[in-house]
């Protein structure tokens, strides 16, 4: 089982990829809740140049909810991450398979659930 689903968007940038990606979101229930520039936090701590890498954190609520009234603990697991990175001839979105970060707890009901947003995740990256 893949960690990510990965999808390139080939000549769009990162800017553009990611008002795709948002749009592709909201269309599928998600929505962002964190959005770290990658990019401006190595200049800015580390005065280290690098390509555009953003790490969004993508919520569905409702799911949200219900896996946390499942299993309290699942909320260190919380947001969805998605990576959009500058690569040669556009820009890749990664995002985080939530069946594969399921794993680590036993728990059969929320297995289902991550499976349902699994395939969320993966319409909304497809349609970005």
């Amino acid at each position: 089982m893949s960690l990510t689903y990965v999808r390139i968007l080939k000549n769009v940038d990162i800017d553009d990829a990611e008002m795709r990606f948002r749009d592709a979101l909201a269309e599928n229930g998600f929505g962002i809740l964190t959005v770290i520039d990658v990019k401006e936090t190595m200049k800015k701590k580390l005065d280290a140049d690098m390509e555009p890498y953003r790490i969004l954190g993508a919520c569905n609520p409702e799911m949200a909810y219900k896996v946390i009234g499942i299993e309290p603990s699942v909320g260190a697991m919380l947001p969805c991450n998605v990576i959009l990175r500058k690569i040669d001839g556009g820009t890749e979105i990664s995002a985080i398979n939530p069946v594969a970060s399921m794993q680590a707890i036993s728990n059969d009901q929320l297995h289902k659930i991550a499976g349902g947003e699994r395939d969320m995740m993966r319409a909304a990256v497809d349609a970005a």
